[in-house]
């Protein structure tokens, strides 16, 4: 359950309140033990707020973790406090120069409504995942990030007309699976997007073993599926959020007038509890097992 981080980062107290160990990289290197690498493509609104979201969970596991954040040079990062990117986010040619990633993780982003090839850093993006395809143990992508990954395997999003929005139930179709195996065999996730891959199109995929689907819901259909190399692991939901998150998205939504979006299905707007909570450790857990498992191999 350790993080290598420096003693001035913005939310270290914050990952320790919530029994997340922080070390220096100066004690991590007298630990003797190989933290694991992960470049992280951070272009989700406020990326400064949002990396508890993704510390906490990648925190839980017994493996050191340094995270690698991964400036894009084409994107503006608005939203964003400009001097923390600047001093905390790394261009990827400069990431791959030091030793090596050993995985790669892109958010979700404020961007799915929009073609792929409307979004300005689209390309940079891709380029990066291209390069992780082959030369990065696993890359996750969640919600957006998932949908990017599906997108470059020729698997493109439709939109949907109706926010699909709240916590839902979901079926693990893969027991025996490294990373989603020791999930429940029913779970409990979040989701919050305004588009999908169709599941007749992941059928199709899968059938002709394109793609391996992980997990299903009625509701928000094929949420977790991967490339059979699991170098691609798409995750559409937002098992890093949580409770009070979709509580601010739907407010948010709200006061900007939109008409598509209802309350978040399964949360109590004025007491939201977290019902995903094991699935989101558990998911995370299993899929850093899987890369120092993989990396560590002689």
């Amino acid at each position: 359950m350790t993080i290598v981080l420096p003693e001035s980062y913005h939310i270290r107290r914050a990952l320790e309140e919530h029994r997340v160990v922080c070390i220096t990289q100066e004690d991590a290197l007298r630990q003797e033990i190989r933290p694991l690498r992960i470049a992280i493509l951070n272009v989700m609104p406020k990326a400064e707020a949002y990396e508890f979201h993704l510390l906490r969970p990648l925190g839980r596991s017994i493996i050191q973790i340094e995270p690698l954040w991964i400036r894009l040079a084409n994107h503006e990062y608005r939203s964003s406090d400009r001097d923390h990117i600047k001093s905390s986010y790394v261009p990827f040619e400069a990431a791959i120069r030091g030793p090596s990633i050993d995985a790669v993780l892109v958010t979700g982003a404020p961007v799915e409504e929009m073609p792929f090839e409307a979004v300005r850093y689209w390309r940079e993006l891709g380029e990066i995942l291209a390069y992780a395809r082959q030369h990065v143990v696993s890359t996750l992508g969640i919600c957006w990030g998932g949908l990017a990954l599906a997108k470059l395997v020729g698997l493109d999003k439709v939109r949907i007309d109706h926010k699909l929005f709240g916590v839902y139930e979901h079926r693990n179709l893969d027991p025996q699976h490294p990373i989603t195996g020791d999930t429940d065999d029913v779970f409990w996730c979040p989701q919050s997007r305004h588009s999908t891959v169709e599941d007749d199109l992941l059928e199709r995929a899968s059938a002709a073993g394109t793609v391996r689907l992980l997990s299903f819901s009625p509701q928000a259909g094929y949420s977790i599926f991967e490339t059979p190399d699991h170098r691609y692991v798409m995750h559409l939901g937002h098992p890093e959020y949580e409770p009070e998150r979709l509580v601010e998205e739907y407010r948010r939504d709200r006061a900007a007038g939109r008409n598509d979006v209802g309350p978040p299905v399964n949360v109590d707007l004025d007491r939201p509890l977290n019902t995903w909570r094991s699935h989101r450790n558990e998911f995370f857990s299993q899929w850093i097992k899987y890369v120092y498992d993989t990396t560590s191999r002689p």
